[in-house]
């Protein structure tokens, strides 16, 4: 078999053995359960809906196995040594600064959205069963929460980010770029990471279930946010032959991505247009950025 055959079959065993298992848990664990234990434990439901990430990982061993691949080049060790710190250092930092600035962008076109009071965050912290909500107690709330997803929600995020990144960062990407290359795979690789996202976005995941077009219109709107979001995290995987970067932008973006909202009075929020990142203005710098990226990565294999 020539090496175009082989990479078109781990692509496809890799996609079915990923695709299989996420929509099998998806449909037969999630769908009928989420919402039951959802009611009686929040958390229990967050965690049953982050298990899915981990598939994406269990898709690369399997595939490595079957198709006898083995692991020798796996994609987890960076192969530019100390020139990789740079990539490490924006994955960490990088989705927090471009979701301010895509805020800032949001509450300066509407500026009437934009809740200095937290009434929002006031909200939360009384269902969560805090008596006394007052503005010092607030600010402590907001900078604590701003801290935390700064500092630690890259670590604290990155076991399960890593279970996606492996398998669309570290397997998929590099295998579409040599069929198709860079541009194609970019796009495509970001098609499929939405698509792998539809059960749950299905059930309301990032964008709510009253929308217009539900769920075609969500579904659509998650694959333009993975390409973004895929271009970017493909951009420093490629610069350091490693996932890892990737796997701190992931968990960065998934510590802070809500952060914006708390500046809102939590009413009238359209997903599809921001504060949060997953809007198109909310998300405008990180289609800057990615439209950038795009460009180098296009120079640089001419």
């Amino acid at each position: 078999m020539d090496d175009k055959k082989l990479v078109t079959k781990r692509i496809l065993i890799y996609l079915g053995i990923t695709f299989g298992i996420t929509y099998l848990m998806d449909f037969l664990v999630i769908w009928p359960f989420l919402p039951r234990i959802s009611a009686v434990m929040p958390a229990a439901g967050t965690f049953l809906i982050g298990s899915t990430m981990f598939f994406p990982a269990i898709g690369v061993l399997l595939t490595r196995l079957f198709t006898k691949e083995g692991f020798r080049d796996s994609w987890i060790v960076p192969k530019t040594g100390r020139r990789s710190i740079p990539y490490f250092l924006f994955g960490w930092f990088g989705p927090v600064i471009l979701s301010v600035i895509g805020a800032a962008v949001f509450f300066l076109i509407f500026p009437d959205r934009f809740d200095g009071s937290m009434s929002y965050l006031a909200a939360l912290l009384a269902a969560s069963g805090q008596t006394d909500v007052t503005p010092q107690l607030l600010q402590i709330a907001m900078a604590s929460q701003i801290l935390s997803a700064l500092l630690l929600g890259p670590l604290l995020n990155c076991f399960t980010c890593f279970g996606e990144e492996w398998g669309w960062r570290g397997y998929l990407l590099p295998k579409m770029k040599e069929k198709f290359g860079i541009l194609p795979a970019l796009l495509i690789s970001g098609i499929i990471w939405g698509v792998w996202h539809a059960p749950i976005t299905m059930l309301g995941h990032n964008y709510g279930t009253g929308y217009t077009g539900f769920p075609v219109t969500g579904i659509l709107a998650m694959c333009c946010f993975c390409i973004v979001m895929g271009i970017i995290f493909s951009y420093i995987t490629l610069k350091t032959g490693s996932c890892l970067p990737a796997v701190l932008a992931h968990g960065s973006l998934n510590g802070f991505a809500a952060a914006p909202v708390l500046f809102t009075d939590g009413t009238n929020i359209n997903p599809f247009i921001g504060p949060a990142p997953t809007g198109i203005i909310g998300g405008s710098a990180f289609l800057v950025c990615a439209v950038i990226m795009t460009v180098l990565l296009l120079k640089k294999s001419k």
